[in-house]
């Protein structure tokens, strides 16, 4: 059985492939998938290529506050949220670093307004990588802060 990595509540993660660094993420057992947060999400068409484009909601992270994003590789997926209410959704599939291993990650595209956190890493992704402590948090970081070069 491969070792599972102890990780908290929430953490600070890199995503290099869409070009986003140091976000925070809440891990959440509750939720199957995990997803990025963002609006204005659309279809359309380009070179006869369908693509989807979408704005990255983050007030915090005033360097990609609105950044637009745009996907040729995409999937629509049902997804049933928190309250019950099942909805299509478009998902990327992208690298996420934590404990400075890179991992590929499915996220869906969801604008989820005034939450706290702009990405959700769902049971889906944490399976069998990592064993979940809720007393602490930012493990990741503190790893990547030990591991820089001097």
């Amino acid at each position: 059985m491969k070792k599972r990595i102890l990780i908290g509540r929430q953490d600070i993660a890199d995503f290099p492939e869409l070009n986003l660094y140091e976000l925070p993420v809440k891990i959440d057992s509750g939720a199957y998938t995990s997803s990025l947060h963002c609006h204005n999400i659309s279809e359309f068409v380009e070179n006869e290529v369908k693509k989807i484009k979408c704005n990255f909601l983050d007030p915090e992270h005033s360097n990609y506050h609105e950044k637009e994003f745009i996907f040729e590789a995409f999937k629509k997926r049902k997804v049933k949220s928190s309250n019950g209410i099942v909805e299509t959704r478009y998902s990327i599939i992208t690298k996420i670093k934590l404990f400075n291993q890179f991992y590929p990650i499915e996220l869906t595209l969801t604008e989820r307004a005034n939450m706290r956190f702009s990405v959700l890493l769902g049971r889906k992704f944490l399976s069998k990588k990592f064993i979940i402590n809720t007393a602490i948090k930012n493990l990741s970081f503190k790893n990547k802060l030990l591991t820089l070069p001097k």
